[in-house]
């Protein structure tokens, strides 16, 4: 078990208020228990999503396509710092004004680790330019990245959901105009 399988996530009821504490690896043993977490998706003038593949050695959903950063708050976090800190993590991008544009709950069983997710989670949203920004990726998070267009991303959703994360839709729904 990784080091941050063993941090403290902030278990919450429906509505999104805290209700207790629980190590990531035990609120993501089935039957998964609800708790708070965040995406952050990066857009740049033209529209354009940034995109992270997440690395083969991700416990939950390895491999396949997700919004730009995602992770847990500590208990009691908040959510932009945490999120800033994940987006430098991940990769490697300092600075950005991050605005949070909603929350969704969603809950999916990860057919390849047995894991699930069941997450209260807020999205937020950021502007950058690609010329401004040199991402540095962490492999042991990340496999790679990519620029998309929504209209070309809707389409892979819905042709071949299987290559995505099962929070990207909900997480474009809220980012997108």
């Amino acid at each position: 078990m990784t080091s941050r399988e063993t941090h403290l996530v902030e278990l919450v009821d429906t509505e999104g208020t805290a209700i207790g504490e629980l190590s990531v690896a035990d609120a993501h043993q089935s039957p998964g228990r609800l708790h708070r977490a965040f995406s952050v998706l990066l857009m740049d003038s033209q529209g354009r999503l940034l995109l992270q593949q997440r690395a083969t050695a991700k416990t939950r959903f390895p491999g396949r396509w997700a919004n730009t950063a995602c992770g847990h708050p500590a208990p009691g976090e908040k959510l932009v710092t945490a999120a800033a800190r994940r987006l430098a993590e991940e990769v490697g991008l300092t600075g950005v004004d991050l605005t949070e544009v909603g929350a969704f709950t969603y809950r999916a069983d990860d057919p390849a680790s047995g894991r699930v997710e069941h997450e209260y989670d807020h999205v937020l949203l950021g502007i950058i330019e690609p010329t401004a920004y040199r991402p540095k990726i962490d492999p042991a998070e990340v496999a790679a990245l990519r620029w998309v267009e929504p209209s070309t991303l809707w389409v892979g959703l819905n042709e071949h959901p299987e290559q995505y994360a099962p929070w990207l839709p909900g997480v474009t729904r809220l980012a997108l105009p």
